[in-house]
């Protein structure tokens, strides 16, 4: 891979990585809600999951889904459907207004569930089909894992900037309805962030 390669590789894996989505809403929330410490499981399988699923795609598992094309909408629907649900969690994640306490109800993603939740990620496939089919368009397995690799490396730092930033939302949050009405705004974007995916 050429130098003008790499560096064009390394800026589209910052700036898909750092900008807003599920994966970051969902980590800022966490940050707020349950700390640096107990979200870094979130972070860790949201990095590591993100990476396997470019290899095991660039490898060739993507042609399952241009053999049976049905497969798309099926992906969608789960993929909208556990947003939802994940957007809902969020939403009452925090104790309720008039019951004296901020602490928030719940436990953080685990890292299974955060390696998991990449499959049905719908910025995750955008960013993984466009990385592969620019970067490493005859899918050569060591061209995969070089992109994913790269991406792997600049993903990892920048979600946890969105943990660290809810971290520091905490000193804000000191009230339960400021920590209810911070939930209920980051469950509201994740919803917004489906927009691109209802999208015909």
């Amino acid at each position: 891979m050429t130098f003008e390669l790499l560096t064009g590789l390394a800026l589209f894996s910052f700036v898909s990585s750092i900008t807003p989505g599920p994966n970051n809403l969902m980590l800022m929330a966490s940050g707020a809600n349950f700390g640096f410490r107990r979200t870094l499981p979130h972070m860790l399988g949201v990095a590591l999951g993100f990476t396997l699923m470019l290899v095991l795609v660039g490898i060739g598992l993507v042609g399952l889904f241009e053999t049976y094309p049905a497969s798309y909408e099926v992906l969608k629907v789960v993929s909208v459907a556990y947003l939802l649900y994940l957007a809902w969690k969020i939403a009452t994640s925090a104790s309720h207004p008039g019951s004296g306490e901020s602490k928030p109800e719940g436990t953080p993603m685990t890292f299974l569930q955060a390696v998991l939740f990449q499959w049905v990620n719908p910025k995750g496939w955008t960013m993984a089909l466009t990385a592969l089919s620019v970067y490493a368009p005859s899918q050569n397995l060591l061209a995969v894992l070089f992109v994913s690799g790269v991406f792997g490396a600049i993903n990892f730092p920048c979600v946890s900037s969105w943990t660290l930033l809810g971290q520091r939302l905490q000193s804000l949050l000191t009230s339960d309805r400021r920590l209810v009405a911070f939930n209920f705004t980051m469950a509201t974007l994740l919803v917004v962030s489906l927009y691109p995916v209802l999208l015909p």
